[in-house]
């Protein structure tokens, strides 16, 4: 597991994480990317364990998506299986585990306050703190992808799916979208990916 996760994970978290996952009955695994979610965590029969992790994240997203499985695990441990999966037990997990890694031995300094901020109250997926969210895809392999704030009023976009929308209007936090072949209305996370259509291939 060293030698798999030593290309995953910032070189001086290396050690601090395969501390943690020093268990008989956990095993952690790199994954093919998955577009509805960047790692998961499940229980498995006779009391094992496993973490699955993808392997398309950047090494920071990968650490934090580690860390946020891990909390899994530990919460399961202490606290049984009936309790909510991202409760106040699983966030004081998270917490804990993950506050030894916020130094700049670890994170770049730009990122550290927007993780010190989010960790005040973790949520369930790093992707809805948005500012958070584009700051760490800084350091994504390039790619021709936008997020759904970024795209322009009126224009469409094609999901990961195929499926193809055009941009409506904000509403608090998420956006409207109208799926073309249908006419139905969908809400959109605003750091939700999405591939633009150029306007002579779009759909009206």
């Amino acid at each position: 597991m060293q030698n798999t996760l030593k290309n995953f994970v910032p070189s001086n978290a290396l050690w601090q994480v395969l501390d943690l996952i020093k268990h008989d009955n956990l095993t952690v695994k790199i994954k093919n990317e998955r577009k509805t979610r960047h790692g998961d965590y499940r229980t498995l029969p006779n009391n094992k364990h496993q973490i699955t992790i993808n392997t398309n994240l950047n090494q920071y997203r990968f650490l934090i998506t580690l860390i946020h499985e891990i909390a899994h695990f530990e919460a399961y441990k202490a606290y049984g299986r009936f309790i909510k999966p991202h409760g106040v037990e699983w966030k004081r997990s998270f917490q804990h585990l993950m506050l030894p890694f916020l130094n700049p031995a670890v994170f770049p300094n730009d990122l550290l306050p927007l993780l010190a901020k989010h960790f005040k109250n973790p949520k369930a997926t790093s992707d809805t703190d948005v500012k958070l969210a584009l700051a760490l895809k800084q350091f994504d392999e390039p790619n021709n992808k936008s997020y759904i704030f970024e795209v322009p009023l009126g224009v469409n976009f094609k999901t990961y799916n195929g499926r193809i929308f055009k941009k409506a209007n904000k509403r608090v936090k998420r956006y409207e979208c109208v799926e073309v072949n249908t006419g139905k209305l969908y809400l959109f996370n605003p750091n939700v990916e999405v591939e633009l259509i150029p306007a002579k291939a779009g759909i009206s």
